[in-house]
């Protein structure tokens, strides 16, 4: 079942304030469990971390800007 475009629009606000931050917050908390790496290998970590979250949640915020399709037309 597809989500409504409205229903996709709450996800993506409740990914973008409450899971995005929770999200940051426990992958510093994995990486301070560790000596600090090197400098390259510490960027390559974040950036990868920081590309994993957004990749599974591509689809919900595609298409979230646009006005909604099932509104009826003026």
């Amino acid at each position: 079942m597809a989500l409504s475009w409205k229903a996709r629009r709450r996800w993506a606000l409740f990914a973008l304030v409450v899971a995005l931050p929770l999200y940051i917050v426990v992958a510093m908390n994995i990486m301070m469990l560790f000596e600090r790496p090197p400098f390259l290998l510490e960027l390559f970590i974040y950036v990868a971390l920081g590309l994993l979250w957004a990749l599974p949640l591509k689809r919900l915020f595609k298409g979230i800007s646009q006005p909604d399709p099932d509104a009826p037309k003026e």
